[in-house]
């Protein structure tokens, strides 16, 4: 599913310091960072990895913030198949849980196409008759995140879609894992 790397890090801001696959971070924050193929099936991947990630980290399963943070990377990874595929080119997803100075979840997807470019946070348009198959992805996220937005990224072509949620009551890491 995933391909061979000569680069190795998340694209985005704060930088996660990945290589193919983390799973090992520094506390207190939780880090996992994977890229994907970019396909509908690279997408699922990435979207059931982030839930059992996410429970293994103490947010489990049922939740409203599991629930919450899962179809965030669900979406961004969804948009980054579907408007950010450049053939040959995988996408990368990093999820990273902090406890401190606020227990949130970030969200981070990139992908290498840098002439397709989502609207700026605000700047959506409200649903309407319109959207009749796709067009909510974005609209989802910004209900959900307290924060959310994009940048290119910066070791090449492409961007970087974030997104944090705020969960209340995030433990901190479990000694050992």
């Amino acid at each position: 599913m995933t391909s061979n790397l000569d680069r190795h890090g998340c694209t985005a801001q704060p930088t996660c310091t990945a290589a193919h696959l983390i799973t090992a971070p520094t506390p207190p924050d939780r880090v996992f960072a994977m890229r994907f193929t970019s396909t509908p099936r690279g997408a699922r991947l990435a979207r059931r990895l982030v839930a059992v990630r996410l429970d293994e980290w103490g947010v489990p399963y049922g939740t409203g913030p599991h629930e919450a943070v899962v179809l965030i990377a669900a979406e961004l990874a969804a948009n980054a198949v579907r408007h950010g595929y450049v053939p040959g080119r995988d996408f990368q997803l990093c999820l990273r849980v902090t406890a401190e100075p606020r227990p949130a979840a970030r969200v981070e997807v990139s992908d290498t196409r840098a002439e397709r470019l989502p609207p700026r946070p605000g700047s959506l348009a409200a649903p309407g008759p319109g959207l009749a198959e796709g067009g909510r992805g974005l609209l989802l996220v910004e209900g959900l995140a307290a924060r959310w937005g994009w940048h290119p990224r910066a070791e090449g072509p492409g961007k970087t879609v974030w997104a944090e949620y705020e969960i209340p009551g995030v433990p901190g890491p479990a000694p050992g894992r």
